[in-house]
């Protein structure tokens, strides 16, 4: 009886094993198949409201544009006739930097409601624009982002750059006024017949514009380093479905 009970127990260890064997080589070839439209889609959703969401908090946080040096908002290089007069007065210089710093706040203030915008982007992407990101250039997935929810992000970061160019900087004077009055003056004079003797051009620069369109190429700058990580860092893709997709590409690499 008891080499009966022994030599059962090795036959069911035996069958136990085979079965193992049996469902690794299944789980195998489950994870090797081909992907499928629909892991496709719900990956290439994932990929960028991931991406998109990390941009949008690292800049929402403080200094998340002003201390960056790359990502910081300039006043336009033809404000330096304002920056530099504005510098010789006392306490000038510092007049200045709040001001490039109130802009920078601004556009960290609107960074806070970026995330949503991209996730109703995201929603509505087709299964054509996933394979089309997963398959196409390095910035595929910025490049779509960018087409898709720029208007809208324009319309939440310009009027918080408004607003911040508005405040009065020196004298009862804000930003936007010192600027238009600038212009103006330089326009006048590179309108006149001496102006155009000496082949100065008008300035015609919209700030607002300008300051919120660098806001926007900050915030697609850092959606496109996440994009760079998710497809060549593996430690990047953070869930199984985004290994799976992405997975997918690390040969087309080698």
């Amino acid at each position: 009886m008891k080499l009966n009970s022994e030599l059962l127990s090795i036959v069911a260890a035996l069958i136990l094993l085979t079965g193992c064997a049996e469902a690794l080589d299944l789980i195998g070839s489950v994870s090797s198949a081909p992907l499928t439209e629909e892991e496709v889609g719900r990956g290439l959703k994932e990929a960028l409201i991931t991406g998109a969401r990390k941009a949008a908090a690292e800049l929402s946080a403080e200094d998340g544009y002003y201390g960056d040096s790359a990502l910081r908002i300039p006043l336009p290089d033809e404000a330096r006739v304002i920056v530099d007069n504005i510098s010789r007065l006392p306490g000038g210089r510092d007049m200045v930097e709040d001001v490039i710093l109130r802009i920078n706040r601004a556009a960290e203030d609107a960074a806070r409601e970026a995330a949503p915008v991209f996730v109703r982007a995201v929603t509505e992407m087709t299964i054509a624009d996933a394979f089309g990101i997963l398959r196409g250039e390095d910035d595929a997935a910025t490049a779509y982002l960018r087409r898709t929810t720029g208007e809208d992000l324009y319309a939440l970061y310009q009027p918080k750059i408004e607003a911040s160019t508005s405040k009065d900087i020196v004298g009862g004077i804000s930003t936007g006024q010192a600027w238009e009055s600038l212009t103006d003056s330089w326009n006048d004079l590179a309108d006149s017949a001496v102006g155009r003797l000496a082949g100065l051009t008008a300035v015609n620069t919209d700030l607002d514009d300008f300051l919120t369109r660098k806001a926007l190429e900050g915030l697609f700058v850092k959606i496109e380093a996440e994009e760079q990580k998710i497809r060549t860092d593996v430690s990047a893709r953070v869930t199984p479905l985004l290994k799976r997709v992405f997975g997918s590409l690390d040969g087309d690499r080698d």
